[in-house]
Formats: C-alpha cells, structure tokens, sequence
C-alpha cells in the first residue's frame, strides 16, 4: 500500500486527483497505475483501470488470477467490474468513498453481489488516515484555488 500512496502522490503532481493502485501476484508488483483521466482526457482511466492494464500487458492475459490489487480508495463501480472482469482475487483499499464506493460504502459490488460468476475477497481500511489525508489536502487546496 505504501507503492500505492507514493502512486497517488504522483497524480497530484501531475493535478490528477491522488488516487494510486498495484496489482500484485506472488509478492511481486506486476502492475501500478494513478489516477489520469484529466492528463489522459480518459475518463476511463482510474488508477485500478491503469494498473490493471499495466498487468495484463506484462502477464500476456487480461485475467489476473491470484492476484491482489492495492488501491489507495475504494473502487468505484466502473472500477469493480474490471476487477470482477479481470479475476483479481482480492482488493485491499485505503480510504473509503462514501460518494460512490462500490465495495459497501454506497454499492455492494464487491464482494457481496452473489450474480457475479466471480468473488472478490475484500479488505478495507489499510492506510486509511494517510490515503483519506492526501484526498483531503488534495480538495483543500482545489476549493482554496477556485476562491482566489
């Protein structure tokens, strides 16, 4: 998780909101990604979207079985679908999002809705005050600058 907040504090340099993701299989890194929908004019291109494909194109298959995604924020419901899609057996996320969670803060994609043909184990909570204070910091000084 620490990888993944140094991730998330490089997309605030780059004005992305700080949101930051490793996918990792065996004790191995084998993909990161930050947020860039801004920088990418990508709105698909959530820091879970990034790393999941930073993964599939080093692994040479878009399934990522046994595999463990660290994401500094809950996933949001486009987030969870790749994750349901791509097979990644467990999620482990900071801060939650009470505005558009899907792993039980607003939606219960993952891990509870049974229609899925696939069952994401999920943790969250890991690094909670230092992922939610960058996401904080981030917004602060956003509201900051459009009052100036």
């Amino acid at each position: 998780m620490q990888h993944a907040l140094m991730l998330a504090a490089r997309a605030e340099q780059l004005g992305e909101v700080p949101v930051g993701a490793v996918v990792v299989r065996q004790g191995r890194v084998i993909g990161e990604g930050w947020n860039q929908p801004i920088g990418g004019h990508d709105p698909t291109a959530h820091a879970e979207i990034v790393a999941l494909r930073d993964a599939a194109k080093k692994e040479r298959n878009y399934r990522l079985p046994d595999s463990t995604l660290y994401v500094t924020l809950e996933p949001c419901p486009m987030c969870a679908g790749a994750i349901v899609h791509a097979r990644v057996k467990r999620v482990v996320y900071g801060a939650a999002d009470p505005k558009g969670g899907a792993a039980g803060s607003v939606f219960d994609l993952l891990p509870t809705d049974g229609r899925f043909n696939h069952r994401v184990d999920v943790e969250g909570g890991l690094m909670r005050e230092q992922s939610a204070k960058l996401l904080q910091d981030f917004f602060r000084r956003k509201r900051i600058k459009s009052k100036a």
